[in-house]
């Protein structure tokens, strides 16, 4: 006997969809079925992404998202369901980070990472959340009744580290903002939790872990490795299945036991 998650039906809106975790992201998703559309500013890569998707059997459209930008965000988030249909599911994935001393940040360097991850994220899961709570008051059409939001934060956020300050707050923030959300929309079937990522092998940073740097930073590891984008398909998959109506509000480390 086997067991699979199938999100046949169910429209996926993924922020920061062109690299990295959430291009993975996407790219599970639709393998389990899901429609999904790829959100972001760079266009180029999310229209290779799709093609690529697309080529592997899936179902992927695009719509231009800045974060930071409200205006855009009710535009994409319109444009989505418009195009595709109801949004049931939410990987608010967009982030940014610096690397500074605090004493070293300046209002434009703090600015940077809080629009981005604390302000962004929560207007992107705002206008998405309003929008499952219009269809479960029955005020907006739509088949599924609530919905799943899932919070990209990071294992900064539950513990600080050094030359990161102002983005392991910023992570803290979506924590705290993912447990109010869960608190606030739980009752109508909107699920909102959280993964912690630790470090994870991306392209933005794949060349620091040649580096001396890099290197005796694996070696604080508790198993000195770093993990890749799709060692989280498999809490990615749990929090979006139709079958995680009993998880809401979880905060899930997934960091190889670094947290521990």
């Amino acid at each position: 006997m086997s067991y699979s998650i199938d999100l046949s039906g169910r429209v996926a809106l993924v922020t920061g969809a062109s690299s990295g975790l959430g291009a993975q992201f996407a790219k599970t998703l639709a393998k389990a079925g899901a429609g999904v559309v790829l959100a972001g500013r760079r266009l180029d890569r999310l229209k290779a992404l799709r093609a690529e998707i697309e080529a592997a059997g899936g179902d992927a459209h695009v719509v231009t998202l800045d974060v930071t930008d409200l205006d855009s965000i009710k535009s994409a988030v319109a444009h989505a369901e418009t195009e595709v249909g109801t949004l049931d599911i939410l990987i608010n994935n967009s982030g940014v980070s610096t690397t500074q001393k605090l004493v070293d940040v300046g209002v434009d360097d703090y600015d940077f990472v809080m629009d981005t991850n604390v302000r962004g994220a929560f207007f992107v899961a705002q206008e998405v959340g309003k929008r499952m709570l219009a269809r479960a008051r029955g005020s907006a059409p739509g088949t599924f009744i609530g919905g799943r939001i899932v919070n990209i934060a990071s294992m900064a956020g539950l513990r600080v580290l050094s030359q990161i300050g102002v983005y392991s707050m910023s992570k803290a923030a979506v924590i705290h903002m993912t447990k109010a959300m869960a608190l606030e929309w739980g009752k109508y079937g909107i699920n909102v939790n959280a993964i912690c990522p630790g470090y994870i092998d991306t392209e933005i940073n794949h060349h620091h872990w040649t580096t001396d740097g890099g290197k005796k930073l694996i070696d604080l590891l508790p198993r000195k490795r770093v993990g890749h984008p799709q060692d989280l398909d498999t809490s990615l998959l749990m929090l979006c299945a139709n079958e995680s109506h009993f998880i809401n509000g979880a905060v899930i480390q997934a960091d190889d036991g670094f947290g521990v």
